[in-house]
């Protein structure tokens, strides 16, 4: 059985997606639209920005929806597809980026 979850406010943590998005082209790009879209740079204060600024629900909201999907990106680009997946969930925000992630959003 396959299943997802995703995490809701509160997990939000300096640097978090860095990683993969320096691995995978497709979770960069995902961050690099998400910064288009707001005209600022929130994958900036992701990764290198104030924890307090981080975890203001104006910030913390979009950068954890973003990383969540830079994480799905990642794993299509590697072939492994969550659209068969007997399982979605997410705790709070997490069910946005659960049925975004599936495309239902």
């Amino acid at each position: 059985m396959i299943a997802f979850v995703f995490p809701g406010q509160g997990s939000q943590l300096i640097g978090m997606g860095r990683n993969i998005a320096d691995e995978f082209s497709a979770a960069k790009d995902v961050f690099d639209e998400v910064d288009s879209t707001l005209g600022y740079s929130l994958s900036k204060l992701i990764w290198e920005g104030d924890l307090k600024e981080l975890t203001l629900t104006v910030n913390a909201q979009p950068a954890i929806m973003a990383t969540s999907l830079a994480v799905v990106a990642a794993l299509r680009s590697e072939g492994i597809t969550i659209d068969n997946a007997l399982c979605m969930a997410g705790h709070s925000l997490g069910e946005y980026s659960a049925l975004c992630a599936i495309g239902s959003i």
